[in-house]
């Protein structure tokens, strides 16, 4: 039974340490709410992933080889509303006083990677890339979930407080609506890479 732990542990790293729909999501929350109202969506941003790797772990690759076509649909449709959420980001403005409105919460982090492409097309990966064929189902599912969430905890908050600083910088400048065109078209273009252009 072998599962390479030290080749996941990078691979994971690179992964959620690089850009892509989720931590661009989470430089903007940290830009607009500051790094401390952020953190219970940092920790649903977390935890989320872990709503896609058990199932996937126990069964539902068997069913995205029966029905590819629902798969690729979904794909679509959850690239289609990390766009909308882009467009969303591309026009709210910084605040580094009291906010005005509520910093999205644990709630909201736990949507973030079921409809990350990105997240889905990583933990298959980790899957089919570093366990053998002989590794029972719990221990591949719950070892590839734990070296992620390591990851995660790291590198999520990292990616928080570096908006947190951005908007410190920014805010209420005028480099502040190029800066949040920015951030929003990294999502974009970080999710169409993971659509067409092969990443993971």
């Amino acid at each position: 039974m072998s599962i390479a732990i030290l080749p996941l542990a990078v691979f994971a790293a690179s992964q959620i340490g690089t850009p892509g729909p989720a931590n661009m999501a989470l430089l903007a929350t940290g830009a607009r709410f500051g790094f401390r109202a952020a953190l219970p969506f940092v920790a649903g941003v977390a935890l989320g992933k872990q709503l896609i790797i058990w199932p996937i772990g126990f069964g539902l690759m068997e069913l995205a080889e029966a029905a590819p076509w629902l798969f690729i649909a979904l794909k679509y449709l959850s690239a289609a509303y990390i766009i909308w959420l882009a467009w969303k980001v591309a026009n709210l403005r910084l605040n580094t006083t009291a906010s005005t409105g509520a910093a999205p919460g644990f709630a909201a982090g736990l949507i973030v990677h079921p409809l990350n492409p990105k997240a889905w097309a990583m933990i298959v990966g980790s899957f089919t890339a570093f366990v053998g064929p002989d590794v029972p189902t719990l221990t591949a599912t719950a070892t590839i979930a734990a070296v992620l969430l390591g990851c995660q905890i790291i590198m999520h908050p990292i990616w928080t407080l570096a908006g947190d600083r951005i908007a410190k910088t920014v805010a209420g400048t005028r480099a502040e609506p190029y800066l949040m065109w920015t951030l929003a078209g990294l999502t974009v273009a970080s999710v169409l890479f993971v659509l067409f252009g092969g990443g993971t």
